[in-house]
């Protein structure tokens, strides 16, 4: 329990950087864009941040989960840390320098072609994001948590404190009425991202800036495959909000739709950012482990309580739904039926990412790479098949379905590879129960919102009493107070 516990005590320390962000994302901006924005501007900004998504991984090609792997050697620590920072800013800088030279035919391309700056910006943003993910993994790798979390959240108050100086204070000032320009988001978000830069300038200059072609090599021939798999992982996770203008009918409002798909994607949040905040402590916490003997057994513990806590994300949300809703403006509630479509696909990837161990430390990486371009090929076509029909439900029908595949896929080669004894009954009740309870209320009409409120949190807590007992965890804690004791 120990091992989990600081696994646990990580997660909870990295969230203040990925929650608080996040939740003044959701809590505060998502509910000002979608009250000051129409749903075809909301629909913009739910585009362009869709290829932020693939981009950063493009720009990132693999490296922070190779700097976890080869900086394991301290010895080599520095040279590996200098070697990933030279090759980042090199790739930064000429990204930044295409990006610009051909703003005019990417913004014609993506039908922007009287705003070019969105290219340039974007492009800044990206790069910078890209650039400084590798002084964050040294963070990481270092358990400082807590700068971490602080350099993080002080990113999204700069954005923050500027989307409001543009929207309010500056027009404020001017006398002059509101512009509401989605390019200020933008701007905003770069403005952000140069902080971020400067905050972690003296991580940058840790490294010294000598770089190991030898190591790079090594460094690639690892992280290539990371980079077909994050890339296709990418496309999984944002293809739908790239393509949803261009496979809806004639007949309809795309953008207007791909608003209202975003801003409901959105109240999947709690779950998106527990699983970041997992994979930022279990990366490092998965290849510290990697040599105990008791590490398999270890690692299908830890599965059970992060199919958990997800599911408890899952059943929070759902059950208090009719609250929840009220984050986003009440021109985009029509989408609320994607949300329990969009909660499970997102439990599942992170079902698969935890299950991606077994070929990260193997250095199998190729397997990770064509379980996720196997993937990508099926958002792809699911897309084309599902939306047209469907419209952004088929999108997020897509999610789920190929989330699914790619856990049984994993799950059955992993098992030939790295057995790890993962307790299968378990987990598929830790899903299935919470699946069941949803389904059954939303089935039924339980009367006013307060009464349907009460037996859905009541049900939420007879599944935490259910999971505490199955997992023996009050009987873990009376042991380790004995132990204290003496």
């Amino acid at each position: 329990m120990g091992k989990i516990s600081r696994l646990m005590s990580d997660t909870a320390v990295y969230g203040l950087g990925t929650m608080i962000p996040r939740l003044l994302n959701f809590g505060v901006l998502t509910p000002y864009y979608t009250r000051i924005f129409l749903k075809e501007d909301y629909g913009i900004i739910t585009e362009l941040y869709a290829y932020v998504v693939v981009l950063q991984v493009v720009l990132t090609y693999g490296m922070e989960t190779g700097y976890f792997r080869f900086s394991t050697d301290k010895s080599k620590e520095n040279s590996v840390y200098s070697t990933i920072i030279l090759a980042l800013l090199g790739s930064s800088v000429v990204f930044i320098l295409l990006m610009s030279l051909f703003a005019s035919p990417i913004a014609n391309f993506l039908d922007y072609s009287k705003h070019k700056e969105y290219i340039i910006w974007f492009a800044w943003i990206i790069a910078l994001d890209a650039f400084t993910s590798i002084p964050f993994a040294k963070l990481r790798r270092e358990r400082k948590a807590f700068r971490f979390s602080m350099i993080k959240i002080a990113n999204v108050l700069a954005t923050l404190i500027m989307v409001f100086f543009f929207y309010e204070i500056y027009p404020w000032i001017k006398g002059s009425p509101k512009v509401m320009d989605v390019r200020f988001v933008f701007l905003a978000n770069l403005i952000g991202s140069a902080l971020t830069l400067v905050l972690l300038w003296k991580e940058i200059f840790q490294a010294s800036f000598k770089f190991d072609s030898a190591l790079f090599k090594t460094l690639m021939l690892y992280s290539i495959p990371l980079l077909i798999a994050g890339l296709s992982g990418s496309i999984n996770e944002a293809l739908d909000r790239i393509l949803l203008k261009h496979l809806l009918p004639s007949s309809v409002n795309a953008m207007a739709q791909l608003g209202v798909y975003g801003a409901n994607y959105k109240l999947a949040v709690f779950m998106t950012l527990f699983i970041q905040m997992f994979r930022y402590a279990a990366d490092p916490f998965f290849f510290a482990n990697m040599d105990n003997r008791d590490a398999k057994n270890l690692y299908a513990r830890v599965m059970n309580y992060f199919v958990i806590f997800c599911s408890l994300i899952f059943l929070g949300i759902m059950v208090n739904i009719d609250v929840a809703k009220f984050f986003i403006g009440k021109d985009y509630h029509e989408g609320l039926k994607i949300v329990p479509i969009v909660l499970l696909a997102n439990l599942l990837l992170g079902v698969y990412l935890n299950l991606s161990i077994w070929y990260k430390l193997n250095n199998k990486t190729m397997y990770g790479a064509i379980f996720m371009a196997i993937g990508a090929v099926l958002t792809i076509v699911l897309n084309i098949v599902l939306v047209p029909v469907m419209g952004y439900v088929g999108a997020a029908w897509t999610h789920l379905i190929v989330y699914i595949l790619m856990v049984a896929v994993s799950y059955y080669y992993g098992q030939k590879q790295y057995a790890v004894p993962y307790e299968n009954v378990k987990l598929i009740l830790y899903i299935v129960i919470p699946v069941g309870v949803v389904v059954v209320l939303q089935a039924f009409s339980i009367g006013p919102l307060w009464v349907k409120l009460a037996v859905g949190n009541s049900l939420l807590l007879l599944f935490i009493l259910y999971a505490i007992r199955t997992e023996k965890v009050t009987e873990e804690i009376k042991q380790k107070l004995r132990s204290w004791s003496k």
